[in-house]
Order: C-alpha cells, then structure tokens, then sequence
C-alpha cells in the first residue's frame, strides 16, 4: 500500500507538477528514479513494511501515471544503466568473497540445491508462468532456462537472516548462496550466445516459410 501510494503522488509529481509548477518530467532528468527509489524503500521500511516489494510497486504506479509518456523511457534507461553497474559491483564482490574461501561452508548437499534451484526448480517455475503466453514452446524454454542471475538472493539472505533463525550456520547459507549465484553467471554466460542464436534461427525460419 505505501508504495501504491508514494507511486500515484510521484507519478503526479512528475507528469503534473505541484502547485502549478511545470512537472519534473520537463527537466529530463533520469537521477529522479533514484531519489523515487530510496524514497520509497525508507518511508516503507519506517512504517514497518517491506521495501524492497514497494520499490517495485512504486515503479509500476509510476509507469500507469502516463502510460505513454518519454520520460518514462528515460527513467527507465537510466535505472537499467544503475542497475547493471551496482550488479557489477556486486559480481566483484561475489568474486573476492568466492577468492577467500567463502566456499569454504559449502557441503555435497548445499551443491546439490543450488544446482536443483538452477536446472530443475526454477526452470519449471519460469515455464509454468508463461502458461497461455504469447511465447512459442522454445522461446519459453529459454526464458525459463536462463531466468535471472540471483543476485537479489543475497539481498534476501541478508534480510532473512537478520530478521529470523533458520537452525542453520550463516555460513552455510552464504556458501549456497553464492555458490548458486556462481553456477549461474558462469553457466548461463556461456550457453546465452548459442542459445538464443539457435532461437532466433528457429524463429527467422518459421518466418521465412511462412512469407512463402
């Protein structure tokens, strides 16, 4: 609910203005998505909600404000952008806590989750959310194979463990955690060039011979 409803007066804010003033959305300016961010995400987490969940309500009340409107776009660039330079620094990170023995806690059965989560779980879970999609059989495969990176799950992790007591050593979670978020860059890194180029042959195909 907070973030339906700093999105509705934000989304006002920049495509109304306040107090007659010219709207926020005039000036261009994409920095405005991160100050909308950590609003969002403080004012929630101060009245006990989750904000990580209203960030992303937010965002989409935002969008709904004016559905069709270009400052919409350049919000969006500018987050993406964001979003690939903090992953970056996450990855580097991930990288140095891997080099130190973070892995060190990991046992044969944390392995085997990870790689249940990442060849089984999620896959199926992907599949079956595209259910009456518009995708054909092969392009929700591949959306279903590659998915995301996991890196929220450390955000999550984070969280959790400092909020509850799973009977289990931090490090232990840590270790599956980042063993998985590993499996899945390395894996998916290397299988998403010949993947999607084999789909997209399939597809440019099936177009082909359709034209004819």
């Amino acid at each position: 609910m907070a973030g339906l409803l700093i999105g509705y007066l934000l989304g006002r804010l920049f495509f109304r203005g306040a107090a007659g003033g010219p709207p926020l959305s005039e000036r261009r300016d994409g920095f405005v998505a991160l100050a909308a961010t950590f609003l969002a995400y403080g004012v929630t987490e101060l009245i006990h909600g989750y904000g990580f969940i209203a960030v992303f309500v937010t965002a989409c009340a935002i969008r709904r404000a004016e559905h069709g409107h270009g400052y919409n776009n350049v919000l969006h660039g500018f987050v993406e952008q964001l979003e690939r330079l903090f992953t970056a620094w996450l990855l580097l990170l991930l990288g140095g806590f891997v080099a130190t023995g973070g892995l060190a806690a990991l046992t044969w059965r944390g392995a085997a989750v990870g790689l249940l989560l990442l060849l089984v779980i999620r896959p199926l879970a992907g599949w079956l959310s595209q259910w009456g999609g518009r995708a054909g059989p092969r392009e929700r495969l591949a959306i279903s194979f590659f998915g995301i990176r996991g890196v929220g799950s450390l955000f999550y992790l984070a969280y959790a463990l400092g909020v509850a007591d799973f009977g289990v050593p931090a490090e232990e979670l840590w270790a599956v955690t980042g063993f998985t978020v590993v499996v899945s860059v390395v894996l998916h890194g290397i299988t998403a060039t010949p993947i999607m180029r084999h789909v997209d042959a399939i597809r440019d195909g099936s177009t082909a011979t359709s034209d004819r």
